[in-house]
């Protein structure tokens, strides 16, 4: 079984660490272009969902509205409060089991932030790294017992390893103390026989505003440390990644059919209670 790691705990430098580039969201660069290129279209509701129909379920719950419509509100915002991130996440396709959450509820610390008292940029790259680590690492836990250890080994320089060649981060809000963050990786597309690298995008979600407080896009390479040269993934790993990605998509799909169910069950409470 793979072991986990979690911040603060020093990141090893050899596992898909090195060299580090970032960019801020206002840079135009190639590699900007290059993922943003790959990434899903855009949603077709409103990118708000979450905050509208929290609040438009909080006036269906008013005094004045019948009991039976009140109690309809009341178990859909509970299942909409419990079920946020899933359904946020999800419908950009991201994986949200617990197996695929590359830091789950991690407490942001008062010595995360800056002296602007918010989170220092640099950090959100830590929460990124370790986040990823940990879900490449996740898929040693569920492959075959025969290819575990080539999975484990690419967070290493031993043979076949990872090493991030840029990483871009759009910062979306400035997360502060007290919070805790939960940060997802996805493919941005699926890899082939003859990819020689990964391309991951990452949220970083806080847990206290139910949102994303930075999105980073990852160009990792895969790398042979014994020829010293790029070389392509395995053909076990390419079919893995290529499952995963297939998951992404219909678990898309699905949270898609939920917020669209959702909506419109708003919709129908507000016009039984007007």
């Amino acid at each position: 079984m793979a072991q986990f790691i979690r911040l603060p705990q020093t990141i090893r430098r050899a596992a898909c660490t090195i060299p580090l580039r970032v960019s801020i969201a206002t840079s135009a660069t190639s590699t900007t272009r290059q993922f943003h290129s790959t990434s899903p279209a855009q949603k077709s509701h409103n990118p708000r969902w979450l905050s509208d129909v929290q609040a438009r379920l909080k006036k269906c719950q008013g005094p004045d509205i019948a009991p039976q419509q009140v109690e309809k509100a009341k178990e859909l915002s509970n299942y909409v409060q419990s079920h946020w991130l899933e359904l946020l996440a999800g419908e950009e396709g991201y994986l949200t089991g617990k197996e695929w959450r590359g830091l789950d509820k991690h407490q942001v610390t008062w010595g995360d932030m800056d002296s602007m008292g918010h989170v220092n940029n640099v950090m959100y790259n830590k929460y990124a790294e370790a986040a990823r680590v940990n879900f490449l690492r996740s898929f040693a836990a569920h492959s075959n017992p025969e290819h575990r250890q080539e999975w484990i080994d690419l967070m290493t320089p031993r043979s076949v390893g990872l090493i991030l060649r840029s990483i871009t981060t759009d910062f979306k809000f400035p997360m502060d103390y007290p919070d805790q963050t939960t940060v997802l990786h996805k493919l941005i597309s699926p890899p082939n026989y003859d990819s020689d690298h990964i391309l991951l995008e990452a949220v970083i979600l806080s847990e206290r505003h139910q949102r994303p407080a930075a999105r980073c896009f990852e160009d990792i390479v895969v790398f042979n440390y014994k020829t010293a040269k790029k070389t392509p993934l395995k053909g076990f790993m390419v079919d893995e990644l290529r499952k995963t990605y297939e998951k992404q998509e219909a678990s898309k799909k699905e949270c898609e059919d939920k917020i669209e169910s959702i909506i419109k069950t708003v919709e129908q409470i507000e016009m039984s209670s007007a």
